[in-house]
């Protein structure tokens, strides 16, 4: 090894050790600031001082899992719809426009209702009310400036405006100069506290269009969606994270604001801002504004159960479509102690290049393109399942996939995984924690994910004493537990050539 070479091998590794330092427990609890409001609201304000920005993460503690029977994708759909604007944002006149929108709610209810008979349903009618409804949307849109919000953050310095809806919650992040924080802080408040319905069933044909795509248009999006439903019986892991195409279809503003009132409380949510700003002037600011949120009683935790599954069960779909094999197998939720194992046996299985996975069925084998196990599908604050996926190479089949991967499974439940297996995890887990904490954006998501799932940021560094805990006969205990053949879903994609279209063999039409 040359000179140079060594010398930045050194200088590197002193920069991580001197990284790693930073950014351990103690430097962040000097930094970090948490406090709850009268109202519940829970604000984490931490001290990164590097460059003269902020990025806050919202984190709402409801998603598509607690969707109401009956109206799937509304937490999803609701996401969507805070980006309408308020009371304030968005719209030229908030009194003409909320006697123009209980108009449209009315209009909508007498047409709904028609839609929905299922016996004497009278055409004419129907068109009629549809009409009035169409109309009643034309009368309120005369008082909206579309796109308001995210323009007035766009030009005061804001980038990467997004949200997202997970099975377990929805979140809402992006970054901006930190002499902009109080303009954020009105602007977040006004959306959490004074949400208004606008263009609202225009965004549920968006919210459509998004399921056509993502799912009914994607035969991979088909196939896990049929996956889900089969592997839960019970539980709303199981129902469609987007939504039923019949339910999104007839979901109502009303019902978006009885789920806002229900969840947008701020007692089920917490919100963390990290970069240039210091606790001791950020937070007064941040008190004014978020402090005005209506209180609101928490939502009373989810009291369903998955029943254990005593019999495997499995999807077949045949299409002229790539092959796909998918399988999964029920854990616990992300409380349970042996939660550190399952991310060694993700680790060991499928990280990256050097894992089992990839090894036998890419690297050796060259039967797949690609092979990968992940845990906590769909989500991980309720029990969920730990999956594995394989996508076949042309001239092989997705059950050439299932046997090789239950070759891989064995090998966990038979023989202890090997010393450098398991060191090569543990010393990931925490490069991974490290550069989850690199950034403003990083750090936020994951103190607000923290503090939400255990009332404590300061876990997110003590995974690491659990990671370290990690035996060998913990991976061959937890692989006997759960890789058994009655607590196995599977689907997959059979390729099927397609049919040739009929010959016309002349004659009249």
């Amino acid at each position: 090894m040359s000179v140079r070479r060594v010398l930045t091998t050194i200088t590197l590794a002193l920069t991580f050790s001197c990284f790693a330092r930073a950014q351990d427990l103690a430097s962040f609890e000097k930094r970090t600031t948490v406090k709850v409001l009268p109202n519940g609201l829970t604000l984490i304000v931490c001290e990164r001082p590097e460059a003269p920005v902020f990025s806050f993460y919202t984190l709402v503690d409801a998603g598509s899992a607690d969707d109401p029977q009956g109206d799937s994708g509304l937490a999803h759909m609701f996401e969507h719809m805070a980006f309408k604007g308020s009371t304030e944002i968005g719209t030229t006149n908030y009194a003409a426009e909320k006697l123009a929108l209980a108009k449209v709610e009315t209009a909508y209810a007498a047409y709904d209702d028609e839609d929905r008979k299922r016996v004497g349903q009278d055409p004419a009618k129907l068109a009629q009310l549809k009409k009035a409804f169409e109309d009643a949307q034309a009368a309120a849109e005369k008082y909206v400036i579309p796109n308001q919000f995210s323009e007035i953050a766009e030009q005061n310095g804001a980038v990467g405006i997004n949200a997202s809806t997970s099975e377990d919650s929805t979140q809402y992040f992006w970054s901006m100069p930190s002499n902009r924080l109080e303009l954020w802080a009105y602007l977040e408040s006004q959306r959490i506290a004074h949400p208004v319905q606008r263009e609202f069933y225009k965004e549920r044909d968006v919210v459509q269009e998004e399921r056509r795509m993502r799912i009914d248009s994607a035969p991979i999006g088909r196939m896990v969606e049929q996956f889900l439903a089969t592997a839960y019986v019970a539980h709303p892991y199981g129902r469609s994270g987007v939504g039923w195409e019949s339910e999104i279809s007839q979901v109502s503003a009303t019902e978006a604001e009885a789920f806002h009132k229900k969840y947008y409380v701020p007692s089920n949510m917490v919100i963390a801002v990290v970069g240039d700003i210091k606790a001791s002037e950020a937070m007064p600011v941040l008190e004014r504004y978020f402090s005005k949120i209506p209180a609101g009683p928490k939502p009373t935790p989810m009291t369903t159960i998955e029943p254990p599954q005593f019999a495997e069960k499995s999807v077949v779909i045949r299409e002229a479509t790539q092959p796909f094999y998918l399988e999964g197998y029920h854990r616990p939720d992300y409380r349970d102690p042996d939660d550190a194992v399952y991310d060694a046996i993700t680790d060991i299985f499928s990280n990256g290049r050097t894992a089992r996975l990839y090894r036998s069925l890419v690297r050796d084998q060259k039967i797949a393109a690609a092979g990968e196990g992940f845990s906590g599908f769909p989500g991980y604050k309720f029990p969920g399942l730990f999956a594995v996926y394989a996508v076949p190479l042309p001239g092989h089949t997705p059950e050439e996939m299932r046997t090789s991967i239950h070759k891989e499974l064995d090998r966990l439940k038979t023989e202890d995984v090997t010393d450098e297996e398991l060191e090569r995890f543990k010393t990931r887990a925490r490069a991974d924690l490290l550069r989850g904490l690199a950034d403003n954006e990083g750090l936020a998501h994951q103190l607000a994910e923290y503090q939400t799932r255990y009332g404590d940021w300061r876990q997110l560094f003590r995974e690491l004493d659990k990671i370290n805990a990690v035996t060998k006969a913990d991976v061959r205990r937890v692989a006997n537990k759960i890789f058994v053949d009655s607590n196995r879903t599977s689907a997959r994609i059979e390729f099927v050539a397609p049919k040739a279209p009929a010959k016309n063999h002349g004659g009249a039409e």
